[in-house]
């Protein structure tokens, strides 16, 4: 058990932790929530013995072993899979003993040695790790490329296998689906979901949390607050303890203001005097209770764009990628070819596809950012472009400022004739202050903003540009969960086009009406919704453990785009019927009616699925035990019962998957 009793924990001048605690049971899986900055990095720290309370006790069993992914980027030659397999800890000391042992000829070490290998797991450590790399999105050939010849992003995940490959009794998961796409991110749940031991996870992505962890500890103005239950149940159960303490807050203060009336009014008349001494002793020794305060709600919208072509732009076989002249063979590197689609106003696209696929590449071509290297790219006229980049300090500059930035900005449109906030610094200020950029935060240096803070400056400069199409290549990398809410509520309100690359299930969810697929070199539309995604990754991973061909994927028939019906009608034709606004929010109110109906039916599918294959590699491994002949008749016996013990829960599973099946099956083509 892990507890922590009234811990205060000082940064500098700053309380981080003030008398808080909390108790977490082995094999809890737990999400630690909270604003940035409210202690959450620093809790792990107190865990993992880097910081040290100034006040109170933190406990964890002695003899637990606690994994955590390491932040800074490893430089080494070995291989992906050796650098993988150094996190398995009691492996490396069993390999360090008989190193020694080999070397002093010490044959009796040698054994105990070779028991502890035994012990670890040596003789499959490496297809586990390697089956970690794949589940992360590294291809075969990468497994034995070394290190360093890995991007950033990459060699975080490395670390993050490195960290799941350790056999922990604690793993501490400090945001761990930010360099992950959608399949890693798949895989990554389905992993933790099976892990054994006790987990404590920071993230910022609702559905993440809610498919993994069942309590939430939420860190706030110093204190831990527990929770039973996942991020979903978290919200609902604090805005009602919330509620309540504003409602006792308020009866106290009509109650002390009634008192504080008597005491005025007849503190100097004799008759009254008795009672109103007794009334101000009744004030003094009542426990006044604090003003709820929370942290005040971002919100910001993106402006009406001037005008709305329709199409937007049109891509005529493109291919997407690198020039010659960039590369070390001088040749082209081409990542996507044949891109053959329309993009057209008011569409949300969500633009799906693993790592490596070419999603970025796609996106930067859109934004002008990559030249096409073959085909066309016929833009609408006055398409106006909103970018927010992957890195996003490829969009800004260290040396600079908010303001500069700002001030940069605004020139440059009032040179071009452009409409605007103007160039005075004065309504600059108060445009950054719109984005939490107060005081003298407009005067710091890029560079030492923080990722969340250069992720709000980004998507300043986009608003003030006033775009009619936003590319947003994982917008969400760097920010909290009240700010992530605040985009999906301004993309929801734009006017504009939107071509959204997230792995942020929830803003998928919430903006895109449709998605495009890039894979194999080739963009098509995907003829589904992000659960529809979700079973076609597990299935392409279950088939690729059983060696079977990969599943088909939900496509649509016609490789064109068919135009959205919350799209603009095209010019000299009748405007359309309907809002494309109101059609987007009844069509996303829809959807998530239904993947609330029917998340309880898909929650038990999964379960029995993975109840079925656990029977049936245990009923192969019975039928081989058998199959030997050279077992005792009592132990065949023994197996005989299983066996039948194995059917019977078999059928009856198969029985339930169906009936499941039928209900979900019903749900998805009631048009209700």
């Amino acid at each position: 058990m892990i507890t922590v009793r009234n811990v205060t924990l000082r940064r500098g001048p700053q309380v981080v932790l003030l008398g808080a605690g909390f108790t977490l049971n082995p094999g809890e899986k737990a999400g630690l929530v909270g604003r940035n900055g409210a202690g959450k990095s620093s809790l792990f720290a107190l865990l993992t013995g880097r910081l040290h309370a100034d006040q109170g006790d933190v406990d964890l069993p002695p003899r637990w072993q606690v994994g955590e992914v390491a932040q800074e980027m490893p430089e080494s030659t070995a291989s992906a899979t050796e650098f993988v397999l150094q996190g398995d800890a009691p492996l490396m000391r069993a390999r360090a003993a008989l190193a020694a042992a080999e070397a002093a000829d010490d044959g009796h070490a040698i054994a105990e040695a070779h028991v502890a290998l035994d012990e670890a797991g040596a003789f499959d450590a490496q297809a586990r790790a390697q089956a970690l790399l794949l589940g992360l999105g590294f291809k075969t050939g990468e497994l034995d490329a070394p290190v360093s010849s890995f991007s950033g992003g990459w060699r975080m995940r490395l670390q993050l296998a490195r960290a799941l490959m350790c056999p922990a009794d604690l793993l501490l998961l400090d945001e761990p689906t930010n360099h992950l796409d959608l399949d890693a991110l798949v895989w990554l749940e389905s992993w933790l979901q099976r892990f054994s031991g006790t987990l404590l996870v920071i993230s910022h992505d609702r559905e993440f949390l809610d498919a993994v962890t069942r309590i939430t500890l939420h860190v706030d103005e110093g204190k831990v607050t527990r929770y039973a239950g996942n991020y979903t149940t978290f919200e609902s159960m604090r805005a009602e303890r919330l509620a309540q303490a504003t409602s006792a807050y308020e009866r106290q203060q009509e109650r002390i203001a009634h008192l504080q009336r008597f005491i005025d009014r007849f503190k100097a008349k004799a008759t009254k005097a008795k009672q109103a001494q007794s009334r101000v002793k009744a004030l003094a020794r009542m426990e006044r209770l604090a003003p709820v305060l929370t942290a005040s709600d971002f919100t910001f919208e993106f402006r009406e764009p001037a005008n709305l072509p329709n199409p937007m732009l049109v891509l005529d076989g493109v291919a997407c990628g690198y020039a010659g002249s960039d590369q070390p063979a001088g040749a082209d590197r081409v990542v996507v070819r044949g891109v053959q689609r329309t993009v057209l106003a008011g569409q949300r696209i969500g633009i799906l596809g693993a790592n490596g696929q070419g999603k970025s590449t796609l996106v930067k071509t859109i934004a002008r950012v990559l030249p096409p290297l073959a085909g066309t790219v016929t833009e609408g006229k006055g398409l106006a472009i909103g970018y927010f980049a992957q890195q996003e300090m490829d969009l800004l500059h260290a040396d600079d400022t908010p303001l500069q930035l700002m001030t940069r900005l605004a020139r440059g449109a009032a040179a071009a004739g452009a409409a605007g906030e103007g160039t005075r610094e004065q309504a600059l200020r108060n445009f950054l202050g719109q984005f939490r950029f107060d005081g003298e935060m407009v005067q710091r240096a890029v560079g030492t903003l923080s990722g969340g803070e250069r992720a709000r400056l980004v998507l300043a400069t986009i608003v003030w540009q006033r775009p009619n199409l936003l590319l947003l290549d994982e917008p969400t990398n760097h920010l909290d969960l009240t700010t992530r809410e605040a985009l999906s509520v301004a993309l929801n309100e734009f006017e504009g086009t939107v071509l959204l690359v997230s792995h942020d299930r929830a803003l998928l969810r919430e903006v895109c009406d449709e998605f495009w697929l890039v894979t194999r070199g080739g963009v098509e539309p995907f003829d589904g919704d992000l659960d529809d995604y979700q079973r076609w990754l597990l299935e392409l991973s279950r088939a690729a453990v059983r060696g079977s061909d990969p599943p088909p994927r939900p496509m649509s028939a016609a490789a064109a785009p068919v135009a959205s019906p919350r799209a603009a009608s095209p010019q000299g034709g009748p405007p359309p019927a309907a809002s494309p606004r109101d059609d987007r929010k009844a069509k996303a109110q829809a959807r998530q009616k239904l993947a609330d109906a029917t998340r309880p039916l898909r929650v038990e599918l999964a379960q029995i699925d993975k109840r079925l294959e656990a029977l049936a590699s245990e009923r192969g491994s019975a039928e081989a035990a058998l199959a030997t002949g050279a077992l005792p008749a009592a132990e065949i016996a023994g197996y005989g019962r299983r066996l039948n013990h194995i059917a019977a829960e078999t059928a009856m599973l198969e029985e339930r998957w169906l009936e499941l099946q039928g209900q979900l099956e019903s749900l998805k083509g009631d048009p209700a």
